[in-house]
């Protein structure tokens, strides 16, 4: 069989499930199956595929039709400017969460030498975008999971950054360490009665923990805000990624912790997605 009869069997079977995104993710299983970039297999499309590649073929394209996420099979995701290593000890990260890349470079444009927190840092994608940007901040990552802490530290290998990044494995309500000028945090925010409503990529194979926001979706943001009160620099940024119908609740949180409210941005879909907020 050639590659490209292979691929197209592998599409049919994708779209027999109702995967949206057959035709592409057909391509990017067989450029992991055999190593080679796209542009190799249009090519090269009369080319024999050999049996072991062609089972390590099929073997993606049953498991993705099984619903597992393109970005586990293949052990990469792209973000921002740069791919990110990650695995089902991570979260997979979204388009949508660039935005908080986005707003802190904004942010600050005329600073220098930062010290920057990421609260539940996961992959690294959000703190090291911004530290490859911005070449004399420096960063502090905090997580639960000593799986996600060795994501992360394979990521910041991976963009030359081990240098500029501390991780600490911590509940936040656990972590002390030192005095921030921004924090950044893209916290569990979903209410776990919606959790199973949740599209099936996302419910049965990325990590509950980095989802479940708990009953009504705040009590992880709340920690995070009353840690944060207290581990940031007077005048220092808070930068949240939130649920779309959080805001109110999240503005008045923040409030009560001494916050004032700079900037609520939307996402791609034009929904409440970031808060930023001042300490005052």
């Amino acid at each position: 069989m050639n590659i490209q009869l292979a691929i197209k069997k592998g599409q049919l079977i994708l779209k027999s499930k109702k995967i949206k995104t057959a035709d592409l993710d057909s391509y990017v299983l067989m450029s992991r199956a055999i190593n080679k970039e796209k542009k190799f297999l249009i090519l090269n499309s009369e080319e024999k595929i050999s049996k072991k590649n062609l089972d390590n073929f099929n073997n993606l394209i049953k498991q993705r039709a099984n619903g597992k996420p393109v970005a586990y099979l293949i052990e990469k995701k792209d973000f921002w400017k740069h791919e990110f290593v990650v695995n089902q000890d991570v979260l997979i990260p979204r388009p949508d969460t660039e935005i908080l890349v986005e707003k802190v470079l904004k942010l600050t444009k005329n600073k220098n030498k930062l010290n920057l927190l990421d609260i539940g840092i996961g992959s690294g994608c959000i703190l090291l975008s911004i530290l490859k940007e911005k070449k004399n901040f420096y960063g502090t990552g905090v997580d639960v999971s000593n799986k996600s802490l060795n994501i992360c530290k394979v990521n910041s290998h991976k963009l030359g950054l081990t240098q500029r990044v501390k991780l600490f494995k911590s509940d936040i309500d656990n972590f002390s360490r030192g005095k921030y000028d921004l924090i950044i945090s893209n916290p569990p925010y979903i209410k776990n009665s919606t959790l199973k409503c949740l599209e099936k990529d996302i419910v049965d194979f990325e990590p509950k923990r980095a989802l479940d926001g708990g009953i009504n979706g705040l009590s992880e943001i709340r920690k995070v805000i009353n840690k944060s009160s207290e581990l940031i620099k007077k005048k220092g940024f808070l930068v949240l990624e939130i649920g779309f119908d959080q805001k109110t609740h999240v503005k008045k949180i923040l409030n009560d912790k001494g916050f004032y409210i700079k900037e609520i941005v939307k996402d791609l879909a034009k929904n409440d997605r970031c808060i930023i907020s001042v300490k005052i």
